[in-house]
């Protein structure tokens, strides 16, 4: 091989951006999760991390939530899925707060109870 073509090819290697095997090129995207069920005798708080781009966190779902949130383009809340859920009130306030893909999430909704909530939104919250 000629040497001006080992050469080229030595300084494409060197030159050459270092990515992570698996990265996607995608800036990360981080997100903190909250749900709050006031009004209830045993009212708390549940949070989950949930980071995309590489997938992970503590939520239990990252890889299928992470996919959901890439097919819609980050939105959390879309139209009901069609499951059938009984209209008692039993609320529950759903919060994603960080950053996807790059842009600043603030996210707080309060939903009349978890069915809904979980019709609306997908895996986000089902932690």
């Amino acid at each position: 091989m000629p040497r001006i073509a080992v050469l080229a090819m030595a300084a494409a290697a060197v030159l050459a951006p270092a990515v992570p095997a698996g990265a996607s090129g995608a800036p990360e995207s981080s997100l903190r999760l909250t749900l709050t069920y006031p009004g209830r005798d045993n009212s708390g708080t549940r949070s989950v991390t949930l980071r995309c781009d590489p997938d992970g966190g503590s939520h239990p779902h990252a890889a299928r939530t992470c996919a959901e949130l890439r097919r819609s383009g980050g939105r959390i809340v879309h139209d009901p899925d069609g499951r059938v859920c009984t209209a008692q009130y039993s609320p529950v306030v759903a919060e994603a707060r960080g950053r996807w893909r790059g842009g600043q999430v603030n996210f707080r909704t309060k939903f009349g109870n978890d069915c809904v909530m979980h019709s609306r939104t997908g895996s986000v919250f089902a932690f």
